[in-house]
Protein backbone atom coordinates (compact mmCIF):
# COMPACT_ATOMS: atom_id res chain seq x y z
CA UNK A 1 0.00 0.00 0.00
CA UNK A 2 2.73 2.26 0.82
CA UNK A 3 4.60 1.65 -2.27
CA UNK A 4 1.31 1.98 -4.31
CA UNK A 5 0.75 5.29 -2.58
CA UNK A 6 4.43 6.45 -3.32
CA UNK A 7 3.51 6.26 -6.97
CA UNK A 8 0.48 7.56 -7.42
CA UNK A 9 2.49 10.27 -5.55
CA UNK A 10 5.09 10.06 -8.11
CA UNK A 11 2.27 10.14 -11.24
CA UNK A 12 0.41 13.60 -9.55
CA UNK A 13 4.39 15.24 -10.05
CA UNK A 14 5.17 13.92 -13.26
CA UNK A 15 1.91 14.52 -15.39
CA UNK A 16 1.70 18.30 -15.11
CA UNK A 17 5.64 18.10 -15.85
CA UNK A 18 5.24 16.31 -18.93
CA UNK A 19 2.05 18.56 -20.30
CA UNK A 20 3.72 21.87 -18.95
CA UNK A 21 6.24 22.91 -21.93
CA UNK A 22 3.53 21.16 -24.84
CA UNK A 23 2.22 23.94 -26.36
CA UNK A 24 5.35 25.61 -26.47
CA UNK A 25 7.13 22.91 -28.15
CA UNK A 26 3.89 22.32 -31.03
CA UNK A 27 4.58 25.72 -31.64
CA UNK A 28 7.97 25.54 -32.36
CA UNK A 29 7.86 22.46 -34.43
CA UNK A 30 4.85 23.94 -36.23
CA UNK A 31 7.44 26.66 -36.91
CA UNK A 32 10.27 24.69 -37.78
CA UNK A 33 7.75 22.43 -40.52
CA UNK A 34 6.81 26.01 -42.36
CA UNK A 35 10.63 27.02 -42.16
CA UNK A 36 11.18 23.69 -43.66
CA UNK A 37 8.62 23.68 -46.55
CA UNK A 38 9.74 27.74 -47.55
CA UNK A 39 13.44 25.88 -47.60
CA UNK A 40 12.33 23.35 -49.82
CA UNK A 41 10.68 25.45 -52.20
CA UNK A 42 7.00 26.04 -51.04
CA UNK A 43 5.64 23.10 -52.99
CA UNK A 44 2.65 21.24 -52.63
CA UNK A 45 0.51 21.82 -49.66
CA UNK A 46 0.69 23.71 -46.10
CA UNK A 47 -1.66 21.79 -43.84
CA UNK A 48 -1.39 23.95 -40.63
CA UNK A 49 -5.39 23.48 -39.55
CA UNK A 50 -6.04 23.54 -35.73
CA UNK A 51 -2.36 24.39 -34.90
CA UNK A 52 -1.53 26.61 -32.28
CA UNK A 53 -0.15 28.71 -34.30
CA UNK A 54 -1.06 33.19 -33.96
CA UNK A 55 1.27 33.98 -37.16
CA UNK A 56 3.47 32.99 -40.55
CA UNK A 57 6.74 34.26 -41.15
CA UNK A 58 6.82 37.02 -43.79
CA UNK A 59 9.57 35.05 -45.77
CA UNK A 60 6.46 32.59 -46.81
CA UNK A 61 5.74 34.87 -50.31
CA UNK A 62 4.36 31.76 -52.06
CA UNK A 63 2.17 28.65 -51.47
CA UNK A 64 2.22 25.80 -54.13
CA UNK A 65 -0.65 24.00 -52.83
CA UNK A 66 -3.55 24.63 -50.37
CA UNK A 67 -3.02 26.38 -47.28
CA UNK A 68 -5.35 25.53 -44.99
CA UNK A 69 -5.64 27.70 -41.50
CA UNK A 70 -8.94 26.58 -40.51
CA UNK A 71 -9.64 26.74 -36.43
CA UNK A 72 -6.19 28.48 -36.09
CA UNK A 73 -5.64 31.66 -33.48
CA UNK A 74 -4.37 33.16 -36.59
CA UNK A 75 -5.33 36.84 -37.40
CA UNK A 76 -3.42 38.06 -40.42
CA UNK A 77 -1.49 36.94 -42.95
CA UNK A 78 2.23 37.62 -43.83
CA UNK A 79 2.92 40.96 -46.05
CA UNK A 80 4.72 39.33 -48.63
CA UNK A 81 2.40 36.50 -49.28
CA UNK A 82 0.98 36.77 -52.86
CA UNK A 83 0.06 33.60 -54.32
CA UNK A 84 -1.63 30.55 -52.98
CA UNK A 85 -1.90 28.17 -55.87
CA UNK A 86 -4.90 25.57 -54.43
CA UNK A 87 -7.70 27.13 -51.84
CA UNK A 88 -7.48 28.73 -49.18
CA UNK A 89 -9.18 28.06 -45.68
CA UNK A 90 -9.63 30.03 -43.11
CA UNK A 91 -12.97 29.13 -41.62
CA UNK A 92 -13.11 29.54 -37.57
CA UNK A 93 -10.45 31.75 -37.54
CA UNK A 94 -9.92 35.15 -35.59
CA UNK A 95 -8.71 36.50 -38.90
CA UNK A 96 -9.54 40.34 -40.01
CA UNK A 97 -7.56 40.71 -43.35
CA UNK A 98 -5.75 38.65 -46.00
CA UNK A 99 -2.62 41.53 -46.15
CA UNK A 100 -1.38 41.97 -49.84
CA UNK A 101 -2.47 38.62 -50.95
CA UNK A 102 -3.64 38.75 -54.85
CA UNK A 103 -4.65 35.43 -56.19
CA UNK A 104 -6.08 32.62 -55.20
CA UNK A 105 -6.23 29.83 -57.72
CA UNK A 106 -8.82 27.73 -55.86
CA UNK A 107 -11.55 28.26 -53.32
CA UNK A 108 -11.60 30.85 -50.57
CA UNK A 109 -13.48 29.17 -47.36
CA UNK A 110 -13.95 31.94 -45.25
CA UNK A 111 -17.68 31.30 -43.39
CA UNK A 112 -17.56 31.93 -39.67
CA UNK A 113 -14.31 34.17 -39.56
CA UNK A 114 -13.70 37.66 -38.66
CA UNK A 115 -12.66 39.27 -42.09
CA UNK A 116 -13.65 42.60 -42.41
CA UNK A 117 -12.26 43.45 -45.66
CA UNK A 118 -10.25 42.15 -49.10
CA UNK A 119 -7.28 43.49 -51.09
CA UNK A 120 -7.87 45.52 -53.37
CA UNK A 121 -7.55 43.85 -57.14
CA UNK A 122 -7.82 40.51 -55.40
CA UNK A 123 -8.25 37.40 -58.13
CA UNK A 124 -10.51 34.33 -56.82
CA UNK A 125 -9.86 31.13 -59.20
CA UNK A 126 -12.87 29.66 -57.12
CA UNK A 127 -15.93 30.75 -54.94
CA UNK A 128 -16.24 32.22 -51.77
CA UNK A 129 -19.10 32.65 -49.25
CA UNK A 130 -18.86 35.19 -46.45
CA UNK A 131 -21.71 33.37 -44.17
CA UNK A 132 -21.27 34.18 -40.34
CA UNK A 133 -18.87 37.27 -41.36
CA UNK A 134 -19.06 40.83 -40.40
CA UNK A 135 -17.23 42.13 -43.49
CA UNK A 136 -19.68 45.10 -45.32
CA UNK A 137 -17.72 46.01 -47.96
CA UNK A 138 -15.62 44.35 -50.88
CA UNK A 139 -12.82 46.09 -53.15
CA UNK A 140 -12.84 47.42 -56.50
CA UNK A 141 -11.48 44.82 -59.49
CA UNK A 142 -13.02 41.67 -57.38
CA UNK A 143 -12.51 38.84 -59.82
CA UNK A 144 -14.17 35.60 -58.86
CA UNK A 145 -13.64 31.99 -60.99
CA UNK A 146 -16.71 30.43 -59.26
CA UNK A 147 -19.55 31.53 -57.16
CA UNK A 148 -19.96 34.17 -54.77
CA UNK A 149 -22.58 34.28 -52.16
CA UNK A 150 -23.18 37.39 -50.00
CA UNK A 151 -26.47 35.79 -48.12
CA UNK A 152 -26.94 37.32 -44.58
CA UNK A 153 -24.19 39.55 -44.91
CA UNK A 154 -24.18 43.63 -44.33
CA UNK A 155 -22.77 44.08 -46.93
CA UNK A 156 -24.95 47.29 -48.78
CA UNK A 157 -23.37 47.95 -51.61
CA UNK A 158 -20.97 45.79 -54.48
CA UNK A 159 -17.68 47.32 -56.02
CA UNK A 160 -17.37 48.52 -59.81
CA UNK A 161 -15.98 46.27 -62.08
CA UNK A 162 -17.17 42.97 -60.11
CA UNK A 163 -16.55 40.36 -62.36
CA UNK A 164 -18.34 36.83 -61.02
CA UNK A 165 -17.67 33.67 -63.54
CA UNK A 166 -20.41 31.59 -61.74
CA UNK A 167 -23.70 32.40 -59.75
CA UNK A 168 -23.83 35.91 -57.30
CA UNK A 169 -26.05 35.87 -54.54
CA UNK A 170 -27.12 38.47 -53.15
CA UNK A 171 -30.30 37.30 -51.33
CA UNK A 172 -31.32 38.79 -47.53
CA UNK A 173 -28.45 41.62 -48.40
CA UNK A 174 -29.21 45.45 -47.73
CA UNK A 175 -27.69 46.23 -51.59
CA UNK A 176 -30.02 48.29 -53.30
CA UNK A 177 -28.57 49.35 -56.37
CA UNK A 178 -25.95 47.60 -59.42
CA UNK A 179 -22.25 48.66 -59.46
CA UNK A 180 -20.83 49.76 -63.18
CA UNK A 181 -19.51 47.00 -65.31
CA UNK A 182 -20.83 44.33 -63.34
CA UNK A 183 -20.47 40.91 -65.19
CA UNK A 184 -21.89 37.30 -63.74
CA UNK A 185 -21.88 34.42 -65.79
CA UNK A 186 -24.17 32.30 -64.02
CA UNK A 187 -27.32 33.36 -61.98
CA UNK A 188 -27.93 36.26 -59.82
CA UNK A 189 -30.01 35.46 -56.74
CA UNK A 190 -32.01 38.72 -55.41
CA UNK A 191 -34.54 37.11 -53.12
CA UNK A 192 -35.12 39.08 -49.74
CA UNK A 193 -33.04 42.13 -50.85
CA UNK A 194 -34.34 45.60 -51.57
CA UNK A 195 -32.30 45.13 -54.97
CA UNK A 196 -34.95 42.58 -55.94
CA UNK A 197 -38.11 44.95 -54.74
CA UNK A 198 -36.79 47.57 -56.49
CA UNK A 199 -35.79 46.29 -60.29
CA UNK A 200 -37.38 44.26 -62.69
CA UNK A 201 -36.10 41.52 -64.57
CA UNK A 202 -35.29 43.45 -67.38
CA UNK A 203 -34.21 46.61 -66.08
CA UNK A 204 -31.75 44.35 -64.03
CA UNK A 205 -30.45 43.02 -67.60
CA UNK A 206 -30.07 46.65 -68.65
CA UNK A 207 -27.95 47.52 -65.52
CA UNK A 208 -25.94 44.46 -65.87
CA UNK A 209 -24.14 41.55 -67.79
CA UNK A 210 -26.25 39.06 -66.22
CA UNK A 211 -25.77 35.42 -68.07
CA UNK A 212 -28.07 32.94 -66.39
CA UNK A 213 -31.52 33.53 -64.74
CA UNK A 214 -32.20 36.20 -61.86
CA UNK A 215 -33.92 34.07 -59.06
CA UNK A 216 -36.11 36.18 -56.61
Amino acid sequence: MKLLKILLEQEKILVPRRIEGRPEKHIRATQQKIQQYIKDGSKGNLDLGDYPITSLPNNLEYVGGYLDLQGTPIKSLPDNLKYVRGYLNLQGTPIKSLNNLKYIKGHLFISASEITSLPNNLKVGGSISFKETPIRSLPDNLEIGGNLSLTNTPIKSLPDNLEVIGSLSVANTPITSLPNNLKVGGDLYVHKSPLGEKYTDEEIRNLADIGGKIIR
